[in-house]
């Protein structure tokens, strides 16, 4: 398909949207909207089938996601959102890289509810700060069997408050290896299938 490939051009060598610039955003953003007209899925939060699984993000233009990065003597490594539809939950990983033996790992776990067709509301529940060696973690699979299966882990792990911590989510492409959303605050997140 060629709006895909088009997408997908435009987002190489971005860095999930680290090292896009301002006419770079534009055009992905073009390259997004043209992909959303064709969506061959058309309710993308009913496509449980599609939906479920490990989701790799390759472009975002979520602040809070990327400036992860400006933290000093750490690089952001690859982040995952996993969505498990048997249970609502979304797990949302990302890989922290800096000093030997130092990696980390910043991790969300929310409940989600559909809405409408494409569209599901998020409450996020708790989170998870933590060295990947303390954690045992070697994978986001393993990482959430660790969670769901409610083992102790040495991080730093607490609630969050629910009322605050909410927003919604279109789903606005989706097909076997590729989903777009967009976020209440204005942001877009580009996946791939894990």
């Amino acid at each position: 398909m060629l709006g895909k490939t088009d997408l997908l051009e435009a987002i190489a060598g971005k860095n999930r949207g680290l090292l896009a610039t301002e006419q770079d955003k534009q055009a992905i953003l073009v390259a997004i909207a043209n992909l959303e007209d064709v969506n061959p899925t058309p309710s993308p939060v009913e496509a449980t089938n599609l939906l479920n699984g490990n989701w790799r993000l390759i472009y975002t233009t979520s602040k809070a996601l990327l400036n992860i990065d400006s933290l000093p003597l750490y690089k952001l490594g690859q982040i995952y959102q996993c969505i498990r539809v048997e249970t609502n939950s979304v797990y949302n990983i990302a890989e922290i890289y800096g000093l030997p033996f130092l990696e980390g790992i910043v991790s969300v776990a929310a409940k989600f509810e559909p809405v409408s067709s494409r569209r599901v509301n998020v409450k996020f529940e708790r989170s998870i700060i933590g060295l990947q060696r303390l954690l045992g973690y070697n994978s986001p699979e393993s990482f959430i069997q660790q969670i769901e299966v409610g083992k102790k882990l040495t991080a730093i792990d607490f609630p969050l408050n629910s009322k605050e911590q909410q927003g919604w989510l279109d789903i606005t492409y989706i097909d076997d290896n590729l989903r777009i959303g967009r976020g209440n605050e204005g942001s877009v997140f580009v996946l791939t299938k894990a």
